[in-house]
């Protein structure tokens, strides 16, 4: 298991990477966002975020974001926003990670 830590300040949150179970959590396991592998590995494909009403409003959808696109960048991946808190509210407020996002090659589909 990987840690990440996102931001600089002390404020921001430990983000853990859980590679078993696919996804991206806070150290108390409580927020994560899930992923799904595809296309061998190259393709990550981002499916669910949650963050427990006890902690809205702190930002940590938005951090989970960030360093599951981090980690995407880093190892060469695309992403596919399935879920509807990546895809609706962190790329419209996030634009410059849209050059990391999944292109379906639409010649193979002609």
């Amino acid at each position: 298991m990987a840690t990440t830590t996102v931001g600089g300040g002390p404020e921001a949150p430990k983000i853990v990477w859980n590679e078993n179970q696919h996804r991206f959590e806070t150290e108390d396991k409580k927020a994560y966002i899930e992923y799904v592998l595809r296309d061998d590995g190259k393709v990550m494909d981002i499916v669910h975020t949650f963050v427990p009403s006890s902690k809205r409003g702190l930002g940590l959808a938005s951090h989970l974001c960030v360093s599951a696109f981090n980690h995407a960048k880093s190892h060469s991946m695309s992403v596919i926003p399935t879920c509807s808190y990546v895809s609706d509210t962190f790329l419209p407020r996030n634009p410059s990670w849209n050059s990391i996002l999944y292109v379906e090659d639409l010649k193979s589909n002609i």
